[in-house]
């Protein structure tokens, strides 16, 4: 079912329907008593959209992104909730969870998905010393936007692969155009040590350390936050695109608190870390399919209008 879904509801928004405005308050809790927390998300829609000149960007389905980078709050929780061989702790508290590497990170991304009773999405293995990872046969395999053999088809978070997180971070749902920066705008932001002023982010020096994720600069078009500066961010996909060996080096995007604004543009990425490889200034944060109730809003309000549209045809 979660396959069709996206499909039935760009079925039904034709011609002169009215645009449905989705939450963008999703929240999703995890861990145990005080060592519970939160993930907050927005609605990635607009599903079947162009690509970027870059080539990146289209996506033919709906998700959900998460609206921070992922904290180190989040993995001491989620270690003292039973996550094992997770590390990260460049830095403390709000701020970002770094020194991380992507085996790490989808270690976290396996328990957000085992710990709610959800199928892992990575088929990962801790030696004793170290993470390693198989393919997912293609019958395992996530299929939607193309064959993913990292990803299984029932993963419900997961790391964005870098079409989904550059949609997240550049696409401009209103004009389906894409900016050059994760601001909404192609303007070069303000850069700060923290806040959360339009047309910000956390770069160029101005810190000497990230910030906290829910205070790391504007929001995107969709309400990301932090995706230029802060820390580099892990996406799912392999350097070359395929997904198709599980030691190839990964592509990161975003930035870090140090660097330039060029590294924010949409041009930018970097592709020469492999999975194990650890460091401050990378971080990550995690994706979603889209919630049934948030299908089930959009069908009912479509409907309503259908419905409506046929009752005046009739009188």
């Amino acid at each position: 079912m979660k396959a069709i879904l996206p499909i039935l509801i760009t079925a039904l928004f034709v011609a002169d329907a009215p645009a449905i405005i989705l939450s963008n308050s999703l929240s999703d809790t995890f861990g145990t008593g005080g060592n519970e927390f939160t993930l907050d998300f927005v609605n990635i829609g607009n599903a079947g959209n162009a690509a970027d000149t870059t080539g990146y960007g289209a996506v033919p389905y709906a998700y959900r992104m998460g609206t921070y980078e992922i904290s180190q709050d989040a993995i001491t929780k989620a270690t003292a909730s039973g996550m094992a061989n997770v590390t990260a702790g460049a830095w403390t508290g709000n701020q970002p969870a770094a020194l991380i590497s992507w085996y790490e990170a989808a270690a976290f991304v396996n328990w957000l998905n085992t710990s709610t009773g959800k199928t892992a999405a990575y088929d990962l293995t801790w030696d004793g010393s170290a993470w390693s990872m198989n393919l997912w046969s293609s019958g395992d395999a996530w299929q939607l936007g193309g064959e993913n053999l990292y990803r299984n088809k029932d993963a419900y978070y997961f790391l964005a692969s870098e079409n989904e997180w550059y949609k997240a971070a550049y696409y401009n749902p209103a004009g389906s155009n894409y900016f050059l920066y994760p601001t909404a705008s192609s303007s070069v932001p303000t850069a700060v040590a923290s806040g959360t002023n339009a047309g910000t982010a956390v770069y160029d020096g101005v810190a000497s350390d990230p910030a906290g994720v829910n205070d790391a600069g504007g929001l995107s078009p969709y309400g990301t936050m932090g995706q230029g500066g802060n820390v580099f961010e892990w996406t799912e996909s392999a350097a070359a695109g395929t997904n198709s060996s599980s030691s190839e080096d990964r592509a990161a995007r975003g930035g870090y608190w140090t660097t330039t604004e060029f590294v924010m543009r949409s041009s930018f990425r970097v592709d020469l870390a492999g999975p194990a490889f650890e460091d401050e200034a990378y971080g990550f944060r995690v994706a979603s399919v889209p919630e049934p109730s948030t299908y089930a809003l959009v069908l009912m309000g479509a409907g309503a209008w259908l419905l409506r549209k046929r009752l005046r045809r009739s009188l």
